[in-house]
């Protein structure tokens, strides 16, 4: 699905009710459709705060996602409008509305925690949005965050006595935005004016001391850091009178406060400007596909009581992409064999040089949509394929070059046969009429083009067939003496054993050929996969040197903060990444 996208409102991608999570097949019938690269915002927050409203600005709309101006919370589960890009063409923007958090009908709120994670999880951009100022109450209703160690893994089984850190999380979790509407506070710190972000930050700031109230204080505050590298904030002011703000949807900005009204437009620019492809572990950039196939393992892993699992779900993802990559590179090999060979060719060479540039092409396109082949077993998989065709091609060969040069031999050899039969030869003199007869059809069969690599053993098997009704013209003729019919019997016999020399060394030659190829065809797998794996490996050091740089970052602020006991908890996890580097910057290719 192109920048034509038309989805004239939100559907319903993730259905909560009766405290279950139930993916609409509707939802996932449009994602399949995106073949571009998805950016994923997602906006999460207690209910009746303005989410919608904001939602409906990024998809260029007054109205869409609803609004809720009653305390009854309207968005039940997760709701998504896919759009064209505004200022990426090439993107598709998917925007996702989250029902809201704390509401009071639901009694049980513990979906809350599995809405607030599965944004997380399938977003590129993760919107907060609250009321009024950051303070600690703000900060306790921000408690999911607290939890998704709880929620999520990013490994399906973490190394031995190794509890997941940080850096498996921040390799996959979204950008962090913080809205916070009816914002009446003036932004200043220190009686200095101050940004929105320089706000955030000293919200962040954590408490010195080791008391419940302390931790709770600073937990959250952690978390936030810990997990979301990129923050930003933006604030609003309140759009209208309390009293109207139930008509959002049908006022213009110009009835609306001209500050909220930029503030508005701010955030949607910031958004449309910044917010990233959504990106998993790898740099594999998710599409609509990919983006079904995340919602539906993610939700199956709630379903069943287990938690999603990143590893899994890329996994997941793998299996079915790299089972169509295997298909996508034989239909690609089928169909440049299709176009290049004419069966049969001259030489075997003929026919393994275009199977081998095929294969080539065939293994390219494999590499570039596969990854994360765990043991190279769908290369495998194409190679024992493409294998497998190459010996195809090779018997349709010999039965092509078979088929032909018998139907040539029956064509050109008729007339003799028609005379054998009507005893022209069967006189004095016969014997040498025969075999001048027959050289000169051997010749003129020989010229005859395209015959393929069976022509000489197809050839030396009709004159063997003939060979007893050659013999018997031979001991006929009269006008031989019985020398004369000896050396001509050693001859014939001479000349039919350096013919099967020659078959034989031709096919040693072939069988020479083949192994040829299967080297080469094991090298030229061997060559890519090598490539790839030296792509996959410097993108991998690339997500660690990252990750290492905002943890140091994150280390230098908590040492400036004087918060020595979370500085030493985060040398730890930076001694245990700088390890996972060493191992990746090591290691060779694994064999296919």
């Amino acid at each position: 699905m192109a920048s034509d996208i038309h989805m004239p409102g939100p559907v319903c991608l993730i259905e909560n009710t009766n405290t279950q999570l139930v993916v609409n097949p509707e939802a996932l019938n449009i994602l399949s459709a995106i073949t571009q690269p998805v950016v994923v915002v997602a906006i999460v927050g207690l209910y009746r705060t303005g989410k919608s409203y904001l939602m409906n600005k990024l998809a260029g709309q007054q109205k869409g996602f609803s609004l809720g101006s009653t305390v009854q919370s309207h968005t039940k589960g997760i709701w998504m409008w896919c759009v064209p890009h505004p200022k990426k063409p090439s993107y598709t923007l998917v925007l996702l509305d989250t029902e809201g958090l704390g509401d009071v009908e639901k009694g049980d709120n513990q979906n809350d925690s599995w809405i607030f994670a599965l944004a997380i999880l399938l977003s590129s951009t993760f919107v907060y949005n609250s009321m009024g100022t950051i303070n600690q109450q703000a900060m306790d209703q921000l408690h999911y965050v607290t939890e998704l160690t709880e929620k999520i893994r990013a490994k399906s089984s973490p190394d031995a006595n190794e509890v997941e850190d940080s850096a498996d999380f921040v390799s996959f979790f979204p950008d962090f935005v913080w809205t916070l509407r009816d914002f009446s506070l003036e932004l200043e710190a220190d009686g200095q004016p101050i940004s929105a972000d320089e706000y955030l930050q000293i919200s962040l700031k954590l408490k010195q001391g080791t008391s419940p109230k302390d931790k709770n204080f600073n937990l959250p505050r952690l978390c936030i850091r810990k997990f979301f590298p990129k923050k930003k904030c933006f604030i609003f002011d309140r759009p209208t009178h309390r009293k109207k703000l139930g008509q959002l949807e049908t006022m213009h900005d110009d009835e609306l406060d001209p500050e909220f009204v930029q503030q508005a437009a701010d955030f949607c620019s910031y958004i449309f400007s910044n917010s990233k492809v959504k990106t998993l572990s790898g740099g594999i950039q998710v599409n609509g596909p990919r983006l079904e196939t995340l919602v539906m393992t993610y939700v199956n892993a709630i379903s069943s009581g287990d938690l999603p699992c990143m590893e899994n779900a890329v996994l997941a993802l793998a299996q079915i992409e790299n089972s169509a990559a295997v298909k996508k590179a034989i239909a690609h090999y089928d169909q440049q064999m299709a176009e290049k060979v004419e069966l049969p060719t001259e030489t075997l060479q003929e026919l393994l040089d275009l199977h081998m540039a095929s294969e080539k092409e065939a293994i390219e396109v494999f590499m570039k949509n596969s990854f994360k082949d765990v043991d190279h077993l769908f290369q495998k998989e194409l190679a024992e394929k493409l294998a497998r065709k190459r010996d195809d091609f090779c018997k349709e060969n010999v039965k092509a070059s078979s088929d032909r040069c018998s139907a040539l031999l029956k064509d050109i050899f008729h007339s003799l046969e028609e005379d054998i039969k009507q005893g022209v030869y069967s006189k004095p003199g016969g014997y040498h009429l025969l075999m001048q007869t027959v050289n000169e059809l051997k010749k003129k069969y020989l010229q005859e083009p395209r015959k393929g690599i069976q022509s000489e053993e197809v050839l030396q098997t009709y004159l063997r067939s003939k060979e007893s009704v050659t013999d018997a013209i031979l001991q006929t003729d009269q006008t031989l003496t019985e020398k004369e019919k000896e050396i001509e019997v050693q001859r014939v016999k001479a000349e039919s054993a350096e013919a099967a020399a020659k078959m034989l060394e031709e096919m040693q030659k072939k069988n020479q050929q083949m192994m040829e190829e299967k080297e080469r065809s094991y090298q030229e797998h061997l060559k890519q996969l090598t490539e790839k794996m030296e792509q996959e490996r410097a993108q991998l050091m690339a997500e660690q040197e990252r990750a290492l740089s905002l943890k140091l970052q994150e280390q230098a602020m908590l040492l400036k903060e004087g918060f020595q006991n979370e500085s030493r908890q985060l040398q730890r996890e930076i001694e245990h990444l700088k390890n996972n580097m060493k191992n990746t910057g090591g290691g060779g290719c694994i064999l296919i």
